[in-house]
């Protein structure tokens, strides 16, 4: 029994294929989208490559950007076949081609489904790029001098002071790393002298924070500098006063910007696969109620056009058995009376039995 069957005049046919015509020419725009979202989210992951450890973060933003192109192409030549299917005639030319078209639409569908659930299932891939990106990155912000990591120190800089945060999970993460160059440091005072021997690594570790984290909306100036230590401050207690410096660090924010643009992104490819599903319904339903309509004869006529020409379990039990079977065409079966290829052929018996003897007249 046919699945969702519905009947359809001439008038009916005529306007299904104009109305899935003007959609597929609407789905080529949401295959343009779909290439834009891609291409703008791996132009964000770029801008931002250098505090990121390198990994499968662009996997979302490289399906999107396929699924576009295919998009385009799937559905420009989706409406010239369903601008045809209005003439019986031009349908002809098409015949053979809807059915595999309809198959490999519904694959593409089902990769916006994909990217679409990508988007939501990205951000442990990026978090875990973002912290080790973040921490080498703080780790070298002192070498201004080594090249390959001459801007590495701007970079965090305007990371930081675009985002609103500090330190990779907070401002206590400059406290276990040397940020000072060595080149701006007096080793001829005693101060630094006992710091970097006080340290087992001989590094210049200080209870301060670069510059960036400032907070200019702050009313006190900034404290930057023994952070801890109350008494070098006036009125200062840095366990009960809020600190005038960033307390979020640049993770968080940045994990915080990237699943905003992603969930919004999801959002949209969610809204194409169900608009696309819905176009690819309309093509399913006009390539079968064509098919019947030159089966009957009578183009003028009514038909019928459905989802699913049998059930779902009757069709996935078909399936089933197609791919069960494949690569089987050739192998012969070795159990008697199935399928075996030489069950009618006659054997030729060359035993004795069934030759005619003729005796030798005696002499």
């Amino acid at each position: 029994m046919a699945v969702l069957k519905v009947k359809f005049t001439r008038t009916k046919r005529d306007k299904l294929a104009q109305i899935l015509w003007i959609l597929n020419w609407v789905s080529v725009v949401s295959g343009v989208i779909l290439f834009s979202l891609g291409l703008f989210l791996k132009i964000e992951i770029k801008k931002r490559n250098e505090v990121m450890a390198k990994g499968d973060i662009n996997s979302v933003p490289n399906m999107l950007i396929s699924v576009g192109v295919i998009a385009c192409i799937i559905n420009f030549l989706g409406g010239k076949i369903c601008y045809d299917c209005s003439d019986a005639n031009k349908f002809s030319r098409w015949k053979l081609v809807m059915l595999p078209y309809i198959v490999c639409t519904f694959c593409f569908t089902f990769c916006i489904l994909v990217g679409a659930l990508m988007c939501y299932t990205m951000r442990n891939e990026l978090e875990e790029s973002l912290y080790l990106g973040l921490r080498d990155a703080i780790k070298f912000y002192k070498d201004t001098d080594i090249p390959g990591r001459c801007f590495l120190k701007k970079t965090v800089d305007m990371l930081q002071i675009g985002f609103r945060c500090c330190g990779n999970n907070g401002f206590r993460d400059w406290f276990e790393i040397q940020w000072v160059s060595p080149r701006y440091l007096n080793m001829a005072s005693k101060e630094v002298l006992d710091r970097l021997k006080s340290n087992v690594d001989g590094k210049f570790l200080v209870d301060g924070v670069p510059f960036s984290c400032c907070n200019p909306s702050s009313p006190r100036p900034c404290i930057q500098y023994q952070l801890t230590n109350n008494s070098a401050h006036y009125n200062y207690d840095f366990l009960t006063e809020e600190l005038n410096i960033w307390l979020k660090g640049c993770r968080e924010a940045l994990l915080d910007y990237y699943t905003g643009i992603m969930r919004s992104i999801g959002i949209a490819a969610l809204l194409i696969w169900l608009f696309e599903l819905s176009v690819l319904i309309g093509v399913r339903y006009l390539q079968t109620a064509m098919k019947n309509v030159l089966l009957l004869g009578d183009l003028e006529g009514e038909s019928d056009g459905w989802l699913l020409e049998n059930s779902f379990v009757e069709t996935a039990k078909y399936n089933i058995s197609i791919i069960k079977n494949l690569g089987k065409a050739n192998q012969i079966s070795t159990v008697s009376g199935m399928n075996d290829p030489n069950i009618d052929v006659q054997s030729t018996d060359c035993g004795k039995a069934n030759i005619t003897t003729k005796s030798i007249p005696a002499a």
